[in-house]
């Protein structure tokens, strides 16, 4: 049964959770950033009040810790430009 349980399971696979998350004004960043060849692309996630924003940005590197602390960076970042208008 074990076997299938990791088929069919709801719960998200150990990438797919977030490295490292922050509260920003008001806001839920989270650092997902994911194995592509032999580094990791920097990427995260924005939510507020259950709306969610997905990013990905082009930069990649070798250290994971490294890419989640930059991924939370952006994260500020894109909060600091658009704010709510993220969702939109």
């Amino acid at each position: 049964m074990a076997f299938w349980s990791k088929w069919f399971s709801s719960a998200p696979a150990a990438d797919e959770r977030p490295m490292q998350s922050v509260e920003y004004k008001g806001f839920l960043i989270e650092a997902r950033p994911f194995k592509d060849g032999g580094q990791f692309q920097l990427a995260g996630r924005v939510s507020k009040d259950g709306k969610v924003h997905d990013f990905i940005r082009a930069d990649k590197f070798t250290d994971k810790g490294e890419c989640a602390a930059l991924a939370i960076s952006k994260g500020q970042l894109i909060v600091d430009q658009q704010g709510d208008r993220i969702f939109g």
